[in-house]
């Protein structure tokens, strides 16, 4: 049986920050993560990581899984690269972006939705 705990490892941090900001995308209330199933496990796992989360939004809570692949972690060109992808894609948008923000800390993230 999973233990659940309410704080979340830092080392699993943005993996969580990123799958919560791609389920929220869809939701009509915001949710938070008030648990992780397993979070010793999920550290131990490699890309892409398993992430079992409670997610709680207005007045129902629900378990939800997640795969989270970084793209950019331990690649020193990954900034790079993700921004000639961004650049090839998006053409004038995408320097557009780059003057208004600062995208030289860019991280390629892909999220898979895992079955529930």
């Amino acid at each position: 049986m999973s233990t659940v705990s309410e704080t979340i490892p830092a080392a699993l941090k943005p993996d969580v920050d990123a799958a919560l900001d791609w389920f929220n995308r869809d939701q009509p209330i915001p949710f938070e993560v008030t648990g992780i199933l397993g979070p010793d496990d999920a550290l131990a796992s490699d890309a892409p990581r398993k992430l079992k989360l409670v997610l709680c939004g207005g007045d129902r809570c629900e378990q939800r899984s997640f795969r989270v692949a970084s793209g950019g972690a331990g690649h020193a060109d990954a900034p790079e690269r993700l921004r000639a992808l961004l650049r090839s894609k998006y053409r004038v948008r995408d320097w557009w972006v780059a003057f208004i923000f600062d995208t030289s800390k860019s991280v390629a993230v892909r999220l898979i939705p895992a079955p529930s």
